[in-house]
């Protein structure tokens, strides 16, 4: 007698994973999640079942890797924040550095060092910090979500939505500053992030990351024509809008960082809470929901939790691409694939990338070559190597 066919979403068949796992669907790759993280035993990448003691030992030897690698990116940011300090158009040598960083009271105000390192480089450097932890936190996030290596920010269209919405405001509601169109950045990215992961979502799962990434450039193409249309016809929208478009850190000062700060906290503590959850859910949704996950909840606070650092990263230093696409990339490469590992990871990896390219721009030609062109210069040979390799395989 012919056996049925389980329904789709029922029990799994004799023999079959306990779990109910989720097959892969065409075109998905899932970030594997590392054995023994998320399930009650460890197990191989083929199922079968290991040592205790090797699965211990392999997680020690996961924890000190990414010890060692979050001491040495604490070393090279802090060299990067004092190079970044030195550089500019008046250079400083390491004591006039330190000279300036130590000087208190009058001294910072009347001190030319002093000056040239409070009141324009350190501004400078803090929000360069911000601005790339923001973008690697919500990077990481978004390709733990979607199952996706592809997914990024700027690829998906939340800085294009917070582009548009931040041109509108200077056309329509002549906003000049920081202050005034930040929460038009934020409805942007949240518009822009919910509608496309719904029209590439698949009765609850998400597509493959041919069609996301197709989806998410279709609406970055309409959302820049509507920015385009807008500029076009406004000129003192688009003299004030093309300053930011670019993607620039120049003249930011502590007015811009300030109002944006809670914000990135806050985003920044709903990514990091998300991490075992995201864990959980790059098994598969069905073995996440059997794990206790709230799908609906862990989607909902991922997607707000990039909408806040995003639209807060995009208003303050306009649209910065591929940051958050490099950054998890190379995480997983060094630390291997836990996400609370990664995502407590991208808050150092992310300032570095983002002073590295700070740091290039001012130094590469005579002038200064805004920071958004340089991430893109670095982060476009990762995007074309991953589509190499996928091709490959």
């Amino acid at each position: 007698m012919r056996r049925r066919a389980p329904a789709v979403g029922g029990p799994p068949d004799d023999g079959g994973p306990s779990g109910g796992g989720e097959p892969p669907s065409e075109g998905k790759e899932a970030i594997p999640i590392p054995s023994g993280e998320s399930a009650d035993a460890p197990a191989r990448p083929d199922g079968a079942p290991v040592d205790e003691a090797s699965a211990g030992h392999d997680r020690a030897l996961r924890r000190r890797r990414a010890i060692a690698v979050g001491i040495a990116g604490l070393a090279v940011l802090a060299g990067l924040a004092v190079v970044g300090i030195a550089i500019g158009a008046k250079p400083l040598t390491l004591g006039e550095v330190w000279s300036g960083l130590t000087a208190t009271g009058r001294d910072r105000r009347e001190v030319p060092e002093a000056v040239i390192v409070w009141q324009t480089r350190m501004p400078r450097t803090a929000l360069t910090v911000v601005v790339g932890a923001s973008l690697a936190l919500a990077g990481v996030a978004m390709q733990a979500l979607t199952r996706n290596p592809l997914a990024e920010p700027g690829l998906l269209g939340v800085n294009s939505g917070a582009a548009f919405a931040v041109a509108l405001a200077i056309s329509a509601f002549g906003a000049t500053s920081v202050d005034d169109y930040v929460w038009f950045a934020f409805a942007g990215s949240a518009l822009a992030a919910s509608f496309i992961y719904v029209v590439s979502a698949r009765r609850g799962r998400t597509s493959g990351h041919a069609h996301l990434v197709l989806v998410g450039a279709a609406v970055s193409a309409a959302l820049g024509s509507c920015t385009g249309i807008i500029t076009m016809f406004d000129k003192e929208a688009f003299d004030s809008y093309r300053f930011w478009v670019i993607g620039s850190l120049a003249d930011r000062g502590y007015g811009i960082l300030a109002p944006l700060l809670p914000f990135f906290a806050a985003g920044c503590l709903l990514a990091l809470l998300a991490g075992p959850s995201l864990n959980a859910m790059m098994l598969g949704e069905e073995q996440a929901q059997a794990l206790g996950v709230r799908l609906g909840l862990v989607r909902a606070v991922v997607l707000l939790a990039v909408t806040l650092l995003c639209g807060a990263a995009t208003a303050a230093s306009g649209p910065i691409g591929f940051v958050g696409l490099a950054i998890p990339h190379i995480l997983r490469l060094l630390v291997g694939v836990d996400q609370r590992t990664i995502l407590g990871l991208a808050l150092i990896a992310g300032p570095c990338f983002m002073l590295a390219a700070d740091v290039i721009g001012r130094v590469a030609v005579s002038g200064e070559l805004e920071v958004g062109i340089v991430t893109a210069f670095l982060g476009a040979p990762v995007l074309i190597a991953i589509l190499v390799r996928k091709a490959a395989t």
